[in-house]
């Protein structure tokens, strides 16, 4: 039996499909740009992230560095966001926090990616007892709430920035898993299937390489709004002293210790509050562009 690579013709299909791949990503990116508070969500990501790739060269001090005699120092023009119950400027640790919060939202979301669509898809496509297994292990994940288990895994793992996004990463493989198994389910039965099926391709290449790239556009959509979910889950454990430990910034560590000090010092915990709250507007304000630009019925690949 031919493989389809013999096939006469396969080049050039691939070369059309790849050619389509990447008029879709050229077009979606500049229908997100389209929209205005796409543009500022990108725009907030975009610079949080420059910030947290180059903390080490715009850091104004070094962020584990304590500055004895300059505890809980307001903000002033020596210390732009003040100080903590340490000494150590407020303004370095929030870049080098930020470093922590996308480390973990991209190896969790990466993770969740990985699994979750992988076993999301072998679910929908083979069906029967392979599907009520891999789906009724989703199902009781889900079950609990997302902080329960990521307290659980997390303690489980125990504390840690790695162990921290594993744990992210496992609560966030059931929405990756059936956002692709009902993706695959309207996917499985096309003309193109049939077709691959009968020029001898094999289940594994049916499924990651003609299938998986059509059910690429609502994963997408997930994985930006997983990214803000992760940032946030994130924050919580490392406020529960689940997450980052010291002497590491994390933001949720900062807002935790900050408790102490709210009626002395009522900048150290507005600080991370703001920076946390400004990331997750940017993620959402992108995810919904994101949605909105891979919505079928406004997608036009011949424009």
């Amino acid at each position: 039996m031919n493989d389809a690579r013999t096939i006469p013709g396969t080049s050039r299909r691939g070369a059309l499909i790849t050619g389509l791949e990447r008029r879709f990503i050229v077009a979606t990116f500049r229908r997100v740009l389209g929209f205005p508070l796409g543009r500022f969500g990108l725009l907030v990501v975009l610079s949080l992230a420059l910030i947290a790739s180059l903390a080490s060269y715009v850091a104004p001090y070094d962020p584990y560095v304590q500055h004895a005699g300059d505890e809980l120092l307001a903000p002033s023009v020596t210390y732009l966001f003040g100080t903590d119950e340490y000494g150590r400027d407020i303004l370095s640790r929030l870049m080098y926090g930020a470093r922590i919060s996308f480390m973990v939202g991209v190896v969790s979301v990466v993770l969740g990616v990985v699994v979750g669509v992988s076993t999301g898809l072998i679910a929908g496509y083979w069906g029967g007892w392979v599907d009520a297994g891999i789906m009724r292990v989703y199902d009781a994940l889900l079950a609990f709430p997302a902080i329960l288990l990521g307290i659980a895994v997390a303690s489980v793992l125990g504390p840690g920035v790695i162990n921290a996004a594993i744990a992210v990463g496992i609560v966030s493989m059931p929405q990756f898993a059936r956002i692709s198994r009902a993706a695959m389910l309207g996917e499985r039965g096309k003309e193109y299937v049939l077709a691959a099926r009968t020029q001898g391709a094999s289940d594994v290449r049916i499924v990651f390489r003609h299938i998986l790239p059509n059910t690429l556009a609502p994963t997408i959509v997930q994985v930006s709004l997983a990214m803000a979910f992760a940032v946030l889950l994130e924050a919580s454990l490392s406020f529960l002293g689940l997450g980052a430990q010291p002497p590491e910034p994390s933001w949720g560590s900062m807002l935790s210790a900050s408790r102490s000090y709210l009626r002395v010092a009522p900048w150290y915990g507005v600080a991370p509050g703001v920076c946390l709250t400004v990331l997750l507007l940017g993620m959402n304000l992108l995810a919904d562009a994101m949605r909105d630009a891979l919505d079928p019925r406004q997608i036009n690949l011949s424009r």
